[in-house]
């Protein structure tokens, strides 16, 4: 009994682990000096989920290793940069996804959030995969002014995530993240 139990463990473990998001590459703006990396490099390390965190100065980049089984909350890192007088120029995210058929302003639910692709044209998603967040806050405003021209949903062009989505059966209070493969 007592193996079964464990074994029962690992299973769930592993097949939970395989939703996860593992890592993600954050750029920031308005970066002018070492100071000022090491500011959003500390503000981002405290974040509850985010295990470790590297920088590429020269990319104004930080590379960001998420703990196992956490939950991460996307916003939590804006939120992060943002207190630490910086904002985001872009979130690209890694996650794994078991045999998912992307289509043009789909909704598809990966790791229990919901993604609103406002690309992808059939794309066949089988294990890691990592996309852009395009929501309002994640990059720039000049390049969130394009990209919300790529869709005829509301919720695209005006950034409001709680306006999206009524064909998808997902309610009003529903974070929903838009993203670009």
């Amino acid at each position: 009994m007592k193996n079964f139990i464990i074994i029962l463990f690992l299973l769930v473990t592993v097949l939970n682990s395989e939703g996860q998001f593992s890592k993600a590459t954050l750029q920031a703006s308005g970066l002018t000096c070492s100071m000022c990396s090491k500011a959003v490099k500390v503000a981002l390390e405290k974040v509850d989920f985010v295990k470790s965190v590297s920088v590429n100065i020269k990319a104004q980049e930080y590379i960001l290793n998420f703990n196992p089984s956490s939950n991460v909350e996307f916003d939590k890192l804006k939120d992060a940069v943002v207190d630490a007088g910086f904002s985001v120029a872009s979130l690209k995210v890694e996650g794994v996804s078991q045999n998912l058929k992307v289509e043009k302003d789909s909704h598809e639910k990966i790791d229990g959030k919901i993604f609103h692709f406002l690309n992808g044209s059939g794309k066949q998603i089988q294990g890691a995969v990592t996309f852009k967040i395009v929501d309002k806050g994640f990059l720039s405003d000049k390049e969130f002014k394009k990209i919300s021209t790529t869709s005829n949903m509301a919720c695209v062009q005006t950034g409001k995530s709680s306006t999206c989505c009524e064909k998808a059966g997902v309610s009003g209070n529903t974070r929903i993240y838009h993203v670009v493969i």
